[in-house]
């Protein structure tokens, strides 16, 4: 008799911010599209801010406050990086709402994103939800647009 005890635990990733669906492969950097470091989903941002898409810790934010890497509480590791080439923007159009080492809650404000500064100074706003963990098994659930906090993207 099967009673779950060693099915694996799930993880639902939520939507970290509203806008349209892209697959991994159409992001215009090959960093990402190559899936370099690792695999995932991107999204064009419609306006919003930066949640946390599953209960967890943020474990790593780049002094530049363009990436913030954030581990699940069943172990899944995700790295959000907010467009592309914004590191060039050294933290500028970014306004932190954690620290490394946090314990976030799903829906929890992660970054505040001044989407007009960068899309005046970056190369895109695109941006990339990656799975650093490369051994987990990612299913897809969504296509189109995304509404933060609501839309499950993928389920690791």
């Amino acid at each position: 008799m099967a009673f779950g005890f060693f099915k694996k635990k799930e993880t639902d990733l939520l939507a970290p911010l509203n806008g349209t669906i892209i697959p991994l492969e159409e992001v215009p950097d090959p960093v990402f599209s190559q899936k370099m470091m690792g695999d995932g989903i991107a999204i064009q941002p419609s306006g919003g801010h930066v949640h946390a898409p599953f209960n967890g810790e943020v474990i790593m934010i780049t002094p530049t406050k363009h990436a913030i890497a954030i581990r699940s509480t069943s172990g899944v590791e995700v790295l959000i990086h907010i467009g592309l080439e914004t590191v060039a923007l050294k933290g500028e159009g970014f306004q932190l709402a954690v620290k490394e080492g946090d314990r976030v809650e799903k829906g929890q404000l992660l970054v505040e994103v001044d989407w007009a500064y960068i899309e005046e100074h970056a190369e895109n706003t695109i941006t990339p939800i990656i799975v650093t963990d490369s051994d987990k098994e990612i299913t897809y659930s969504s296509k189109g647009s995304c509404v933060q906090g609501e839309t499950v993207l993928m389920t690791i």
